[in-house]
């Protein structure tokens, strides 16, 4: 298919139907940066609230590169993915450096920083510095496959290199912003993935090869995903003198350097919890069993049990913080969500 002649009708249909997005009433290379960070594997409704809080409190490249870590994660917090807050303030304090605390107008450098592939790097190119460079995620693969009736494997590295040299053979001049986020919109809310797509509302059904054939809903083709493992935890809500423990995880691996409830691998029972109290020097006044919760992550799924202790007094080895600095100050993943709603209700009491 010639991809010029999606061209014009797409850039009509962005210009009438638009979403109006925090992001794009500014589009510096900060701010479309941040948003495209957040934007990866997180919903556009869930991310609104936290971009406007975001850019409120860290405004610009050089306050990331100086934010303190805890307040970086807290901002964060309920994102998930945390490694991508840590590879912002990573590639903050490159810019820094290097740049003068300006993102480059370039591509290539800016898919050299932490965290920045092709895709933000095309984004960023393109929206905020006007430059011919595609941004090809999810969404803009699935139009294009459906607009060829293309049964390649969508997740092959050849299959987005040969769309993105042959997409930026057509940008137009001085319309590199708006034909971007117009193929984005597009899959996002027309092309739609995993459900029936639009195609009665699509400016480019008349070119489309897959609804002509009648093959829209069968595509794109994709390679299975490899299942989640399944992990049970068991996770102690120990509280003492109006403080509740917590513990910080190891800097590397899942949730790296995250503050979390104190808590250990598999189902435990009520004498097991009670044995590990003990390892923990824990004296317990009271031990109920809470709820089970579930959380799932990319690659694992935690199935959890949960406790409420009560302890005579705090012990070493956990930070004691009150229910007031656990959601002000103390960055707890929302993993542990059933947990907090649980100190939130037991506080108010």
């Amino acid at each position: 298919m010639e991809f010029g002649k999606i061209v014009e009708p797409l850039l009509r249909w962005y210009a009438e139907n638009a979403r109006q997005l925090p992001w794009r009433d500014d589009p510096t290379p900060y701010r479309v940066w941040i948003s495209e960070i957040m934007l990866q594997q997180t919903r556009v409704e869930a991310v609104k609230p936290y971009f406007e809080r975001f850019v409120r409190e860290i405004p610009d490249v050089r306050a990331l590169a100086e934010v303190p870590e805890e307040k970086l994660l807290k901002l964060w917090e309920g994102l998930g993915y945390y490694s991508r807050a840590r590879n912002l303030k990573k590639a903050a304090v490159l810019l820094t450096e290097q740049y003068g605390g300006e993102l480059p107008a370039d591509a290539g450098e800016l898919a050299k920083l932490p965290g920045i592939g092709d895709y933000t790097a095309g984004s960023v190119a393109s929206i905020a510095f006007g430059l011919p460079e595609p941004a090809v995620d999810g969404n803009v693969l699935r139009v294009a496959a459906r607009l060829e009736n293309s049964r390649e494997d969508l997740a092959a590295p050849a299959v987005k290199k040969e769309l993105r040299s042959r997409l930026r053979e057509v940008y137009p001049e001085g319309r590199t912003s708006a034909f971007t986020q117009a193929l984005m919109e597009l899959g996002a809310t027309v092309c739609l993935p995993n459900g029936e797509p639009l195609c009665g509302e699509c400016p480019l059904s008349g070119l489309c090869e897959a609804r002509r054939e009648g093959t829209q809903n069968s595509l794109p083709v994709k390679a299975p995903k490899p299942g989640r493992r399944e992990e049970d935890r068991t996770v102690f809500l120990i509280l003492s003198g109006g403080a509740a423990a917590l513990r910080r995880r190891p800097e590397t691996g899942l949730l790296a350097g995250m503050w979390e409830f104190p808590n250990e691998s598999g189902a435990l029972t009520p004498e097991q919890a009670r044995k590990t109290l003990r390892s923990w020097d824990i004296s317990a006044e009271s031990i109920e069993p809470l709820p089970a919760a579930k959380h799932i992550f990319s690659h694992v799924e935690w199935h959890m049990t949960g406790y409420l202790v009560r302890a005579k007094k705090p012990v070493h080895g956990f930070v004691w913080a009150s229910p007031e600095d656990v959601f002000g100050d103390y960055p707890v993943p929302s993993a542990y969500r059933a947990y907090l709603k649980i100190l939130r209700h037991t506080a108010g009491k």
